[in-house]
Order: structure tokens, then C-alpha cells, then sequence
């Protein structure tokens, strides 16, 4: 599964309206100064945690993942969730929306029935650590806004379950209109299961059917180029060594013309160095949790022209240099065997 997501350019302008500091979040995420001014964002699971905890270090307002989710404004709705508010019901809201996470990011939202309960959770499919508590925040609130501007404002939630210690109760509970369950083993917003099922005065047959149309049609390139990344990437992890990565030597390892792996690409949404470096971020922490192979060593493997390179890259991957990042952590004998066993040639 490709880790990537995307990140609207429109987060740039939210956070400014609401006095927050770009150039203070960019830091503390260790993203570069020019981040938002990319045509494309594209991040990792681990750097789109690393920007929302920046997000809610650089924010004095405890409230503030609260405030990002709750958008009211129509035009700055991305198509997906447009096709949301056009949806019959807040059930075949919430379905769209996670039949069409697919197209965007690592990340699902599943809907839990349970007697006459309905809970809504998202998970990060490719997260190797926990949420951070404003992207919890923006997830949950987004979900009520949705349910809210649908249904002109019938929807009231049951109860909110966070796996966080009590803090900023009255806050947290005033913004939903209901109890909050701290210290719970999920993070979701619960409601009575009927709820769902409530129509949408924001039904849209004529635009749902436009926008819906187009999403479709990036779901089935996209599920028809799925395995694309994931091939490119493990030739990539096993011909790195000594080399510097070239589409064409890609291509001829896969057996086809440069020009197909890159139309296959290009219709996946996927670039090649974004491959590359994922791909070279996922052997820097094999090779790194190997204390048997030196950091010189692990440059050369990478496909770097020296050291520094690596160590540059390595910084801006993780926020830490890779020698102190090898100090935290360590491979047992049983991983190393399974990694290998992941990447070696069919």
C-alpha cells in the first residue's frame, strides 16, 4: 500500500486565518519553508503526524483541531467531501467518504453497529505510532459537521470516546453536545444507529452524479494501477546498492518500456522519486536497526554519492540525526529474517 497523503494547499490559508504561524509549524514538523507553495503535497503517515502535532504545539487554543474540522464554508469542500453533503443519508455519506479515502491516503473510516449503537472510527493504516490528538480532534469534528450541515443540524451524538487522559472536558463536550469518555480504548464518535439514516436536505442527485462520476473514475485507474507502487519500490529496495536509481533501469527489471511504468505511474498518482525515497527511508531503518552495518555503509546501500547526502535526508525523514536514531532502535533477529524474506527476488 502506498503511504502517502495528500495535503491541501487551503490548510495554509485555515491555519493563517486563525493566527497560527506557518513558519513556526513548518519548523517543528521539519518540512521545508516552501512546503505549502508545492502545486502537489504529498506527505507520509509519519510526516502528516509530525505536522499535526506541530500544528497543535505551535496553536495556544486547546480547541483548534475542533475549529479546523468544523468548516462550514461550501467552496473550500475537496470533491470528496462535496460528494458527501450531496449523499441521501448520512449512512451513504459516510460510506462515500470511506469508499473514497482510497483514492487519497493510507486511511480508512469504518462504521462499528453495534445493538442500537453506531460508531465512527478512523484508522491510519501505515501508522507505526499514535494519532496525534489534534488530527483525532479535526477527524471526529469533521464527521459531526458532516452529519450536521446534511441534516440541518438533527444529529446529536451519543457520546465521544478518547483515548487520552481528562483534559479540556468542558471544552471537548461543549463542541459536541455530549458526553466525552476519556481514557477509552478507541477514539469515536458514537450515535444512535437510526440517526444515520436520516435524509440529507443537502441531497444532490444532478451534482453527486458529477462529482461521483469523476471520483469513480480515479478509484477504478487507480485500483487498476494499485500494485504499480509497491512493484516499483521493491525493485528499487533490491537494486539501491552502489547506484543511483534511474525509471529506466526500473523499468527493464519489471519488464517494460520506460514510457508504460511512467503512464502507469502517472495514472496511479504516484511520482518515481517519491518511490524512491520511500523506499530508501524504509531500508535506512532496516539497515539502521543492524548494528553491524556502519552509517558510511548504509549511504553506499541507500544509492547516495556520499555520507552527507544520506545524513541530510536522513534528518528531514526523521527530525533526528540516523546514529542517534539507531541508538532508539533495534531489530531482533526474527524481524531481520522476516524483512529480508519481504524483499528478496520472487
Amino acid at each position: 500500500m502506498n503511504d502517502r497523503f495528500k495535503v491541501s494547499t487551503g490548510l495554509a490559508r485555515r491555519l493563517g486565518e486563525l493566527g497560527i504561524s506557518l513558519s513556526k509549524v513548518l519548523r517543528r514538523a521539519g518540512q521545508p519553508p516552501g512546503f505549502f507553495k508545492l502545486d502537489k503535497i504529498s506527505v507520509t503517515t509519519s510526516e502528516l503526524f509530525a505536522l499535526w502535532r506541530a500544528i497543535g504545539e505551535t496553536s495556544e487554543d486547546p480547541g483548534i483541531g475542533l475549529k479546523l474540522g468544523a468548516e462550514r464554508r461550501l467552496e473550500r469542500y475537496d470533491p470528496t467531501a462535496i460528494a458527501a453533503v450531496c449523499s441521501q443519508s448520512f449512512r451513504d455519506a459516510l460510506q462515500r467518504v470511506a469508499r473514497y479515502k482510497e483514492l487519497t491516503c493510507p486511511e480508512e473510516i469504518r462504521v462499528h453497529t453495534r445493538c442500537d449503537e453506531a460508531a465512527v472510527e478512523f484508522y491510519f493504516l501505515q501508522a507505526d505510532e499514535a494519532e496525534p490528538e489534534v488530527l483525532v480532534d479535526l477527524c471526529l469534528s469533521w464527521i459531526l459537521c458532516l452529519g450536521r450541515r446534511g441534516t440541518d443540524v438533527q444529529i446529536k451524538p451519543l457520546r465521544v470516546e478518547l483515548t487520552r487522559p481528562v483534559r479540556n472536558r468542558e471544552l471537548i463536550e461543549t463542541h459536541f453536545g455530549c458526553p466525552v469518555r476519556f481514557k477509552a480504548g478507541r477514539n469515536a464518535i458514537v450515535f444512535c444507529d437510526i440517526d444515520l439514516d436520516r435524509p440529507f436536505v443537502t441531497h444532490n442527485a444532478e451534482l453527486l452524479a458529477a462529482t461521483g462520476a469523476q471520483l469513480e473514475s480515479e478509484l477504478h485507474t487507480r485500483n487498476s494501477n494499485s500494485n504499480v507502487g509497491d512493484e516499483v519500490k521493491n525493485t528499487l529496495k533490491r537494486s539501491l546498492a552502489g547506484k543511483r536509481p534511474k525509471l529506466q533501469h526500473v523499468a527493464r527489471e519489471l519488464r517494460m518500456s520506460a514510457r508504460t511504468l511512467q503512464r502507469r505511474l502517472t495514472d496511479a498518482g504516484i511520482t518515481f522519486q517519491t518511490l524512491v525515497e520511500d523506499a530508501r527511508r524504509e531500508l535506512a531503518r532496516h539497515y539502521l536497526k543492524q548494528g553491524s552495518i556502519e552509517l558510511n555503509e548504509t549511504a553506499y546501500l541507500l544509492g547516495y554519492e556520499n555520507a552527507n547526502s544520506f545524513f541530510r535526508a536522513f534528518h528531514l525523514w526523521e527530525g533526528i540525526p540516523p546514529g542517534e536514531w539507531r541508538a532508539q532502535h533495534r531489530m531482533t533477529p526474527g524481524e531481520a529474517s522476516a524483512y529480508r524474506a519481504s524483499v528478496r527476488p520472487a
